[in-house]
């Protein structure tokens, strides 16, 4: 029995893949501790201490396990981001700030293809560091680039777009709380405003709850209702792809497997029969391993590349981000 165990197909994948893996999970651990202890997003300590670990991409032991987890666990991770929601939590935003997140998540993701062009770069990375901006920062690249189409150059640019959008949300965690305070802004349009406009969940809770409880409650239901989105748009570059694909090869599928898992676990955890600790394992469970897969794409990665994408790239995230904040403040201005 025991060589027939040695000799199955799985125990073979297992071998295969444990190395690299387990690699991924220690960079993800020691990240999440470096996280906790010194307060930056634990997406960019994975990213850094992985791109530090990228020896072990290599010919090697790890390499088939990297690439696994930097692929197909981040799917999954990305479809567990679904019992994070719930319908209820939409429809008690009501349809003001519903209106204002869709319209600012599409109006971002569209100027920011727009100026990729005019700065000579493709319509796919503008859409890549739009969606990332617009709506749940590094979670949100790593969707779209698993539903982009395979590029040369996809990993680097989805590596630079977590990295940027890291970055610019804990900049923005800082600044915006004393923006709106300077503002004037009573706690519910601070909260709206806060949850529309700053990238990441985790940075979004601290700034609004750093204000007040009122504030933080409607800032995580506002960056809970872009998270939402990532379904239609992962739906509209799936659309693209499959329009794109060449002659005579097999098209993609209309939505990825794991754009399909979101929405039935959005759907499920809508119910109300999804237990408050099965919830919290589920998001548990996809933030670890968004945090391996992003870890096992630093791996992938070297400095070198990053540092060649020059100032263009910087440049068109900073200013998706600043006309996110403008339109976000002026639809606000006019729901008032």
């Amino acid at each position: 029995m025991l060589l027939a165990l040695r000799a199955h197909p799985w125990a073979d994948r297992f071998r295969l893949l444990a190395p690299g893996v387990l690699a991924c999970g220690v960079v993800g651990a020691a990240a999440g501790f470096l996280s906790e202890h010194y307060g930056a997003p634990v997406m960019l300590f994975a990213l850094l201490l992985g791109m530090a670990m990228n020896f072990l991409s290599a010919e090697g032991a790890c390499k088939p396990g990297i690439e696994f987890t930097a692929r197909q666990l981040l799917r999954v991770g990305i479809a567990l981001l679904g019992l994070r929601i719930t319908l209820g939590q939409v429809a008690a935003l009501g349809w003001g700030p519903l209106g204002l997140v869709v319209l600012s998540v599409a109006l971002t993701i569209g100027v920011s293809i727009v100026a990729a062009r005019l700065l000579g770069f493709k319509g796919q990375f503008g859409l890549l560091t739009g969606g990332a901006t617009a709506i749940c920062g590094a979670s949100a690249a790593l969707a779209l680039s698993a539903a982009l189409p395979a590029h040369p150059l996809k990993d680097r640019a989805t590596l630079f777009t977590v990295i940027g959008v890291s970055a610019l949300s804990t900049l923005a965690m800082v600044l915006y709380p004393m923006l709106v305070q300077w503002l004037g802004l009573a706690q519910v349009p601070a909260g709206i405003f806060l949850g529309a406009t700053i990238h990441d969940v985790a940075q979004v809770v601290g700034a609004g709850y750093s204000l007040s409880p009122q504030t933080g409650d409607v800032a995580t239901l506002v960056k809970l209702l872009r998270v939402a989105m990532l379904l239609p748009v992962i739906l509209l570059a799936s659309l693209a792809t499959r329009a794109q694909h060449a002659p005579g090869t097999q098209r993609p599928p209309l939505l990825p497997w794991f754009a399909v898992a979101f929405a039935v676990l959005v759907a499920v955890n809508s119910t109300g029969f999804v237990p408050a600790a099965l919830q919290k394992s589920g998001s548990d469970v996809s933030r670890w391993l968004l945090v391996a897969a992003i870890a096992g794409i630093g791996m992938k990665t070297h400095l070198k590349e990053l540092v060649a994408v020059g100032f263009k790239p910087v440049a068109l995230m900073v200013g998706e981000t600043l006309f996110l904040a403008a339109l976000a403040l002026a639809l606000l201005r006019w729901l008032a």
